[in-house]
């Protein structure tokens, strides 16, 4: 048997989750092996919607631009009944002003997981192919796994954690006994890439409604290339596994009543839909994320985003345990932040989903006759368009309630006179022309101190983009400096009218962004104080 390879990461599982996972440690610099039984990446399209959130995760390796080249933005939402167009919904700038991304990106699977393993071997890592996970136990310090490699070879790998980001059928999951219960749709679904000749642009998503559902169809990148999803009725007796193309065809031109040549066929699948998550993210040294922690219906295109936040939640914490020596606890916010948004996010997918498929028929009724008229009038007040774009594109994620956000009393410099709360998501806003987020790539704590230039107690050198250090009492500062110099990096914000309005105050203040960029704290009390109690959670007994 050969050697037993050591690392402090194992990642089961090489998909767009595990990918990420992969991508973020690298800029950790943290050790890790990670496997996969596949060849290599898919070559299926799969899951196709990329969020605004996920290309902020993507701008810090430097392959935002690179998925907007590749993919399509999603222009607006073509609403039909009967072939005739009931009236259109523009969605090309739906977020403007809430982030760089404002739209929604199609994207197949496939193209993202290429872009993340191509950043991957450039930065000279790269998948252990055709590599299974048979078993793997744990104790107080180790992870052993049991793999199995392309020769049938039998392999050991010991590593300080291990992540399971290997699918709905995670063998992670199962063998740390996880619970993993919801429901499943009764109703059969159907998916097909194809290239189509008809009369409509390419530059919107087409729904074509129905009384007993929706066939949707979704530009792709390259000419004519289309996604249609829909379902077959309620009945239909064949299992998954035994329809063929041609029923597929027939069953999209009964019920979008459409003239339309499906010229090309690249990939076509049949499921069922299902709704589930696991009952906690982790046990002992090891964790799941992405398909194996939960599953939902495709509505909001929301799960293989979702699996990368997954990813970029957890890699952090690892970094700081494992580089830092952090304290091992911090690694119980994994499960204490992302397993409410797991929760949020199949009670709302569901909710959009039955609205699209659901057999009722009231539903039926709404979804044809009362829903067109008014997604074009509630989408046109930009209030309606804001809050759309916040819960579509999971900008709008919180975890104030977390253990990581640190709330100060009220009337001593605390949250409480912010509109911005710690837990939030970093605002996006520009200075000088320039997105924030721009300022942001170093993997690092980031201080941000706003002020409209006057002068506020001493300074405090630390590593900063910007030259300059966080402002505070000179015996705190040094203590501070000694101790987490090399974490944070500082920044000086202008606190101009437009981040005033954003965050509701013109006095300055202080924000401490986790590496993540979520608040960890934000506060007007410019003694230094918050950044001790903050820290002092992450590493003090």
């Amino acid at each position: 048997m050969p050697p037993t390879l050591k690392t402090d990461v194992i990642i089961s599982g090489a998909g767009p989750t595990g990918l990420a996972l992969a991508c973020q440690l690298v800029r950790y610099e943290v050790d890790f092996i990670i496997i996969d039984k596949a060849a290599g990446v898919t070559p299926y399209s799969k899951a196709l919607g990329v969020h605004a959130r996920t290309l902020e995760i993507y701008e810090q390796l430097g392959l935002a631009q690179k998925a907007v080249e590749q993919g399509t933005i999603a222009g607006k939402v073509r609403l039909l009944e009967r072939g005739e167009v009931l009236g259109q919904v523009e969605l090309s700038n739906i977020g403007k002003g809430l982030s760089a991304y404002p739209f929604m990106l199609v994207l197949e699977q496939s193209r993202n997981e290429q872009l993340m393993y191509d950043w991957l071997k450039e930065h000279g890592q790269d998948v252990l192919w055709q590599t299974e996970l048979e078993g793997f136990s744990q104790d107080a310090t180790t992870v052993t796994a049991q793999v199995k490699v392309r020769s049938a070879e039998s392999q050991t790998i010991a590593g300080k954690y291990l992540v399971g980001c290997d699918g709905p059928h995670s063998p992670v999951r199962h063998a740390l006994g996880l619970a993993f219960e919801g429901s499943t749709f009764e109703r059969l679904f159907y998916v097909a890439d194809v290239v189509i000749d008809w009369k409509f642009t390419h530059d919107a998503l087409t729904v074509c409604l129905a009384p007993h559902g929706v066939v949707a169809f979704f530009p792709m990148p390259g000419e004519k290339r289309w996604r249609i999803v829909g379902a077959f009725p309620e009945g239909h007796e064949k299992d998954e596994h035994e329809i063929l193309y041609e029923e597929i065809e027939a069953q999209i031109k009964k019920e979008a009543q459409l003239e339309l040549d499906i010229t090309r066929v690249d990939w076509f699948s049949t499921y069922k839909v299902h709704t589930r998550h696991v009952d906690k993210f982790s046990a002992g040294r090891c964790f799941v994320a992405g398909d194996a922690a939960h599953i939902h219906t495709p509505a909001g295109g929301q799960g293989m985003n979702t699996g990368i936040q997954d990813a970029y939640n957890l890699a952090w914490k690892l970094a700081l345990v494992l580089k830092h020596s952090a304290q091992p606890q911090i690694l119980d916010t994994y499960n204490e932040e992302r397993l409410p948004n797991a929760k949020r996010l199949t009670a709302t997918t569901d909710r959009m989903f039955n609205l699209a498929a659901g057999k009722d028929w009231f539903v039926g009724l709404i979804r044809t006759t009362i829903f067109p008229p008014l997604a074009k009038y509630i989408l046109s007040i930009e209030a309606v368009r804001k809050k759309f774009f916040i819960l579509i594109s999971q900008i709008g994620i919180s975890y104030r309630a977390g253990s990581l956000s640190l709330h100060e009393i009220g009337g001593n410099g605390g949250d409480d006179e912010f509109e911005v709360k710690a837990g939030d998501r970093l605002p996006y806003f520009e200075i000088d022309g320039k997105n924030i987020y721009e300022r942001l790539h170093t993997p690092k704590f980031h201080l941000l101190m706003f002020s409209d230039g006057a002068a506020v107690g001493g300074k405090l050198k630390v590593s900063s983009d910007d030259g300059a250090g966080f402002l505070g009492g000179e015996k705190e500062a040094n203590a501070t400096e000694a101790r987490y110099a090399e974490l944070v990096d500082c920044h000086l914000i202008p606190l101009d009218p437009n981040v005033a309005g954003i965050f509701g105050t013109d006095k300055p203040f202080d924000l401490l962004l986790r590496p993540d960029n979520y608040i960890g704290f934000i506060s007007s009390d410019m003694s230094g104080n918050s950044l001790s109690k903050y820290f002092a959670r992450l590493f003090d007994q």
